[in-house]
């Protein structure tokens, strides 16, 4: 059931189930290969993670996330997120602090010669390290759940000329915190940063 929850759900997330559209049981059965239980274990699961909606008398259909609960889930993400970039200060090892440099000095290399695509690959590598020193398996869940939701939107953020460049400082002052053992200064770095993705979200257009 695992296998299958789990290739739906990247299926969802990568776009190929748009939000609205019905996921039925027989063509999901065929496609990955699954049992009928199976699916619907599957679809539950979703469900209850907020990427699937079961509706009476037409069945499963990808939810519609709107712009503003994207806004409300990211502000719930700037509480865990702050959480967990704390921990991470309290628990980085030299080594890891090391890791952390060179993932920042790659950024900004991306950032000067205009990797966007290679600047979002390392901005994922960068948060996902911090959870990982942080080591808080409850955020960990809760952060993956939020940024599930919030996947549609987070593809139209990358898409805002400038973002790089604006995030960038942001990040490196997560960095520097966090690699300083500072908790407070890591925790309010990682608030700012999160901040500045909510103001960016207020002026998306959501007509997409």
């Amino acid at each position: 059931m695992t296998s299958a929850r789990d290739a739906l759900r990247e299926a969802i997330l990568t776009g190929a189930y748009l939000p609205g559209e019905r996921l039925v049981e027989a063509q999901l059965i065929e496609r990955f290969g699954a049992g009928r239980f199976t699916v619907r274990l599957a679809l539950q699961d979703l469900a209850a993670e907020g990427l699937v909606e079961i509706q009476r008398n037409r069945g499963a259909v990808v939810r519609k996330i709107s712009l503003a609960e994207t806004i409300e889930i990211t502000q719930v993400r700037m509480v865990l997120e702050g959480l967990v970039a704390a921990r991470a200060a309290e628990r980085v090892t030299t080594a890891q602090a090391a890791e952390l440099d060179e993932i920042g000095l790659l950024m900004r290399r991306a950032v000067e010669t205009g990797e966007h695509r290679r600047y979002s690959d390392l901005n994922r590598r960068l948060h996902t390290l911090i959870r990982t020193i942080a080591g808080h398996g409850t955020a960990d869940r809760l952060i993956d759940t939020l940024k599930a939701q919030q996947a549609r939107h987070q593809v139209m953020l990358a898409l805002v000329p400038g973002r790089p460049q604006q995030s960038l400082p942001q990040h490196e002052a997560v960095i520097a915190a966090v690699r300083s053992r500072d908790p407070k200064a890591a925790e309010l770095a990682m608030r700012d940063h999160i901040a500045s993705v909510i103001e960016v979200l207020e002026g998306l257009d959501d007509t997409c």
